[in-house]
C-alpha cells in the first residue's frame, strides 16, 4: 500500500501548471506531464479556452452543470500548442448545442482527469481505455462513447527498440541484465498497461509491482517518460534499451523506420472513449452524449473547418458505448493486480 500511496500522491490529481485543452492512449497524440495538485482545484490548470457566452443566456429551468459551464478536460497527450487549432469547433459546439458556455482544459495524467470527473470538477472528459475502466468501476467516470481515429475503432500497443541494438525479441530484452525500458503515462492503456501486461504473459519477464509502485523489484529499470513520442524519444536518444507505445507513432515520427523496429505488437485494444462526471443529472449526460452523436463532420476540422489540414482532431467519428466495450482492457489491469484502490487518497 505504501507505493500505491506514494504513486496517488504524484500522479492522481490535478496540476497547477496544466494548460487548458482536450490522449495517448488515447490513440492520438504526444506527450503529457508537469506538477500536480489536489483534485479540489480548478480541472485545468492557470489558462482556459472558453467558448463566447451563448445567446440567450440560459434560463433557469435549463441544465446549469457546474457553476453554469460545461468544463471539459482534455487528455495529457494534447499539446498545449494544438489546443485552440484543433478543439475550438467542439468547444463552441457543446457550447451552442446545449446553451451553457463551454471551456476546455489539458490535465497533467489520466489519473488527474479521473480525479476531476470524480469530485465534480469536470463534467465530459476525452482520456484512455484503461483509465476510462477504472474510472468506472471506481464510481468516478461514466463511459458515453468510443472514438474512431485513422480507419478504425481499435489501434496498436508497441513495444519497439533501436535499430542495431541486437535487441530483436522480447526473449532478447529477457536475457539482458537490467534493461531500461521506458513507457507512456501509468494509465496509458497502449503505453503501459498492454507492454506490461506482454512482457509478462508472453516472455516471463518480472515486472514487480508496475503500474503502481516503483518498479525497483522488477527485472528492468522503467522510465515514464510522460507521453507517447516522449517515450520514442526515449529510446532513440539512448536513454533507454526499449519502449511501450502507441503503434500511431510510427506515423508521427518521419524517421520512424531508420531509427526504431518493433519486437512486440499487441493489437484490438478499443480505441479511447469520452466519459462523463457520475455527478451530472441524467439529462446532463444526454446532452453532452448528443451534442456528439448527432454533431456535424466539421467539429473534427479544427478551427479552419477544412479536412484534412494540420488542425484535423485525430478522431473523425463516435459511437455510443459503455464500459462492456472495455472488458479486454480490464481484464489485463487485473492481471497486473491493479483495481480500483488505483485512486485511493
Amino acid at each position: 500500500m505504501s507505493d500505491r500511496r506514494q504513486f496517488i500522491k504524484r500522479v492522481g490529481v490535478l496540476g497547477t501548471a496544466g494548460v487548458t485543452a482536450l490522449s495517448g492512449c488515447t490513440g492520438g497524440g504526444g506527450g503529457s506531464g508537469g506538477d500536480t495538485a489536489t483534485p479540489t482545484e480548478a480541472s485545468g490548470g492557470d489558462e482556459e479556452t472558453d467558448s463566447p457566452t451563448p445567446s440567450p443566456t440560459p434560463t433557469p429551468d435549463q441544465m446549469n452543470f457546474r457553476d453554469g459551464e460545461i468544463d471539459m478536460n482534455v487528455s495529457p497527450s494534447t499539446p498545449q500548442e494544438q489546443l485552440d487549432d484543433q478543439y475550438a469547433p467542439v468547444r463552441d459546439h457543446l457550447s451552442e448545442e446545449i446553451g451553457l458556455p463551454a471551456k476546455m482544459n489539458i490535465a497533467n495524467n489520466y489519473s488527474a482527469v479521473i480525479q476531476a470527473l470524480g469530485s465534480g470538477t469536470s463534467d465530459v472528459a476525452e482520456t484512455g481505455p484503461f483509465a476510462a475502466a477504472l474510472g468506472v468501476r471506481a464510481d468516478k467516470a461514466e463511459i458515453i462513447l468510443q472514438r474512431k481515429g485513422y480507419g478504425s475503432w481499435t489501434y496498436v500497443s508497441t513495444i519497439v527498440t533501436r535499430k542495431g541494438s541486437g535487441i530483436e525479441s522480447l526473449e532478447d530484452l529477457k536475457e539482458m541484465d537490467n534493461p531500461t525500458v521506458a513507457f507512456a503515462d501509468r494509465l496509458s492503456t497502449s503505453g503501459a498497461l498492454y507492454p506490461l501486461y506482454d512482457m509478462k504473459t508472453r516472455a516471463d519477464i518480472d515486472i514487480g509491482n508496475l503500474p503502481e509502485g516503483s518498479g525497483q523489484d522488477a527485472e528492468f529499470e522503467p522510465v515514464f517518460a510522460g507521453g507517447h513520442t516522449a517515450s520514442y524519444e526515449t529510446l532513440v536518444n539512448g536513454q533507454a534499451d526499449a519502449a511501450g507505445m502507441g503503434g500511431f507513432v510510427e506515423g508521427l515520427k518521419d524517421s520512424f523506420s531508420e531509427e526504431a523496429q518493433y519486437i512486440n505488437k499487441h493489437e484490438g485494444l478499443p480505441r479511447a472513449p469520452i466519459v462523463v462526471s457520475p455527478k451530472l443529472s441524467d439529462k446532463e449526460k444526454q446532452a453532452v452524449t448528443t451534442a456528439f452523436t448527432e454533431a456535424p463532420d466539421s467539429i473534427y476540422y479544427g478551427a479552419d473547418g477544412e479536412q484534412g489540414t494540420d488542425d484535423d482532431l485525430w478522431f473523425n467519428a463516435v459511437r455510443k458505448v459503455g464500459v462492456d466495450q472495455y472488458q479486454d482492457v480490464i481484464n489485463a489491469a487485473k492481471e497486473l493486480g491493479v483495481g480500483t484502490d488505483y485512486f485511493e487518497q
